[in-house]
């Protein structure tokens, strides 16, 4: 029999069952039989596919790390083959296949030992031999606890060490208690011991120290004395091996499997900072995101990043504290708002928005900063994805520069299409469900929400008003209609007038405010116009390399990507098809630029011979009974079919309007301006018990009582040839 390496229990082996998952195994086996189901083992990266990880345990078994057991995007691992790696055995099949699980912990320190599984049974690494071919792991230092005027010695310490203690002396290092001892002290408050010369806690237990594990007494290293100097975030890498002190706001707080990460912010930049207790016990837990610290310790190399490894963290004092924040501030302000906009092509209607740009580019740019979430929100629409993938394309080399996590532009930064084209109730309590729990679990700030083609309208009211309930910021860039919610909002908004900007365009030069990503998106705003680009933008994306037929495909692959699974972002597909950096990959948006047209011209041509035409004023008025006619659950959505039998019915009729009539709403398209709110007043006195309510200024959409469908279509073709006429 021998004793549990960490809690001293008797065990056949060297660790209870209750402690398997506490140690790192190494495995000198050759069957994969021979594993146990739950441990953690070293292993090795042997190779990649589309679906995970191979990884080596030991010399002869190799098991697969499946993609959905990571706890992130296998494209965002950081791995390399050959790499050493920890993983947890799940299960072994009758065909000798392995299943893993991704451990949270990566380096040995992050384990509270290591030992050996071999065939024979376990036992601790012979490479340190102790005389009877084994050695226990390095034991770990308890944190420090408060000496009573008298301390217990430990049986077997040294007489002089005893005498020393009698005599009021101080002895060379602390002496751990028997295991009793221990656990009483562990209940008790912690003391940090302060350094006369700058008044530090020296906690040695934050810097990975070690705890006694099944050894009889062990004598801590002192840690070293004097103030480090005070450096920046910028200048860590410069630091390395030294010990620093750093000064600034904490902005994330996780728990890992071994230590606490700390990410702090000072006037340069955020640095991620480890501190250990003991694995996977919060270190420090009065320290909270948005705290003002003092943070000591030493800078290391971790996984090609650099990280500090705690020795103290403590709040700041009121007058060191005011000193950080107005450093944080005047930087904030410097690196946040950008020193002017330089607009992408001559467009009057955008220069005459110059400084509302800056001013979004400047709260994008800020948010990232300040490590709040940004949630973007567009409508499902072509213009809504491209304009929303121009915003994603500049954040996210910003909020890499700004964190080492690997995970961080799918943290920092979310793209969420909008099933409607309001930001209504639903999408807004979503989104607030959202936030307060990523808050109220993972003390996440509240994020800044910009919404992109979409919370111009008085539809929108209800969906702002409730993110206003919770302070959360917010900002609209939206070409479409007029600024109707003007008063609750900041934004980049033109108004209805200008109906040769698209949401695209506004996006794009904000964009170019928020990040150096000029040449990158300079031919998206072309591929946003349906029908002719203006020429200043269709040169700018010629000299990008998007003739007007490939920005013509690219709008149309995106348009039918953006209708199939319209919730979500597909970040990497949109991005793939606007982004193509090689003939091989810009085949892909011809590809699907063909089934877009295959499926739009058979749409067409099923509902042509279904329209009701109508002169009335001088007007054409063509009514397609959309639920009768159209293949109402298939590809193009009804908005995306009327936009397109209006630009057809367009060059046969200069004075235009299509009316498409669905079970209990209604769409126009008109060559005049037609007021969509006045409209819906005319339908509502015509036809009062109709219930007509405007339910969509964007795309001309009324809604009514199914009851009254004739009674609301018939006053509706009459009150739209009527508006267009007085146009």
């Amino acid at each position: 029999m021998g004793q549990c390496i960490i809690c001293g229990t008797s065990v056949d082996g060297v660790v209870c069952r209750s402690h398997q998952e506490d140690v790192a195994f190494r495995f000198t086996g050759n069957r994969p039989e021979q594993l146990t189901n739950g441990r953690f083992y070293e292993g090795s990266v042997d190779g990649f596919a589309d679906f995970g990880v191979f990884v080596d345990i030991g010399d002869s078994v190799t098991g697969l790390l499946h993609r959905s057991e990571l706890d992130r995007r296998l494209e965002s691992l950081d791995w390399d083959e050959g790499d050493t790696v920890y993983v947890q055995v799940t299960g072994v099949q009758d065909n000798g296949n392995v299943d893993l699980a991704w451990s949270i912990r990566q380096s040995p320190r992050e384990f509270r030992g290591e030992v050996i599984d071999s065939p024979e049974g376990d036992h601790l690494p012979d490479d340190e031999g102790n005389g009877s071919g084994a050695t226990e792991p390095e034991p770990e230092e308890a944190p420090p606890t408060e000496v009573d005027d008298e301390p217990a010695a430990e049986p077997g310490d040294e007489p002089e060490a005893e005498a020393d203690v009698e005599a009021g002396g101080e002895p060379e290092g602390e002496v751990e208690t028997d295991d009793e001892a221990t656990v009483e002290a562990d209940d008790e408050p912690t003391a940090e011991p302060e350094s006369e010369s700058d008044g530090e806690p020296a906690d040695a237990s934050a810097n990975g120290g070690t705890d006694s594990v099944g050894s009889a007494s062990t004598t801590a290293e002192p840690i070293e004395t004097g103030p480090p100097e005070r450096v920046t975030v910028e200048g860590l890498e410069e630091s390395i091996g030294e010990r620093i002190r750093i000064e600034g706001r904490v902005v994330d707080v996780r728990q890992t499997g071994g230590p606490t990460i700390f990410e702090v912010r000072d006037e340069t930049g955020v640095a991620e900072c480890a501190a250990f207790k003991e694995a996977g016990v919060r270190a420090y837990p009065e320290v909270e995101s948005g705290d003002l610290i003092r943070l000591t310790g030493e800078v290391e190399r971790r996984r090609g990043g650099v990280q500090v490894e705690t020795e103290s963290l403590k709040p700041l004092v009121e007058a060191d504290a005011e000193a950080v924040v107005q450093r944080l501030d005047d930087a904030l302000d410097a690196e946040a708002q950008p020193d002017g906009i330089e607009v992408l092509a001559e467009d009057p209607t955008v220069a005459d928005h110059r400084e509302e740009i800056a001013d979004a580019a400047g709260a994008i740019r800020r948010a990232v900063i300040e490590s709040r979430p940004i949630v973007l929100r567009h409508s499902a629409t072509a213009d809504g994805y491209v304009a929303g993938a121009a915003i994603e394309r500049a954040v996210l080399p910003l909020v890499r520069e700004q964190h080492d996590r690997d995970d961080a532009v799918y943290h920092y930064f979310d793209r969420q299409p909008l099933e409607d084209e309001d930001y209504d109730m639903g999408a807004a309590t979503s989104d607030v469900t959202r936030m307060l729990d990523n808050r109220e679990r993972h003390d996440e700030k509240l994020p800044l929400v910009v919404l992109v083609d979409t919370g111009s309208t008085a539809e929108s009211r209800d969906g702002i008003e409730l993110l206003d309930v919770y302070d959360v910021e917010h900002l609209v860039i939206d070409a479409d209609a007029g600024f109707e919610t003007s008063d609750l909002t900041e934004g980049v908004v033109p108004g209805a007038d200008d109906d040769r900007v698209t949401t695209t365009v506004l996006a794009a030069n904000v964009a170019c405010g928020v990040g150096d990503v000029r040449e990158e998106i300079a031919h998206l705003p072309a591929v946003s116009y349906w029908e002719e680009a203006p020429e200043a933008y269709a040169e700018l994306a010629s000299e990008a390399g998007y003739d007007a037929d490939t920005a013509r495909e690219l709008r149309e692959a995106v348009a039918l990507e953006a209708y199939y699974q319209s919730y979500e972002d597909k970040r990497e597909l949109i991005a793939d098809l606007l982004f193509a950096g090689d003939d091989d990959v810009r085949s892909l948006a011809s590809h699907v630029s063909e089934q877009f047209r295959a499926k739009l011209d058979e749409e067409l041509e099923t509902v042509r011979p279904h329209l009701e035409t109508h002169e009335l004023e001088g007007i054409t008025v063509a009514t397609l009974d959309t639920d009768a006619f159209t293949h109402r659950f298939d590809f193009p959505p009804t908005e995306l079919l009327l936009d397109a039998l209006f630009r057809d019915l367009h060059g046969e009729a200069d004075r235009l309007a299509v009316v498409g009539l669905d079970e209990a709403d209604l769409q126009v398209r008109s060559t005049e301006t037609i007021d969509v709110r006045e409209l819906g007043e005319r339908v509502a006195e015509r036809v009062p018990e109709g219930g007509v309510l405007t339910a969509g200024v964007r795309r001309g959409r009324l809604s009514f009582l199914i009851g009254e469908r004739e009674s609301v279509r018939e006053a509706t073709v009459e009150e739209a040839a009527a508006l267009a006429a007085d146009a």
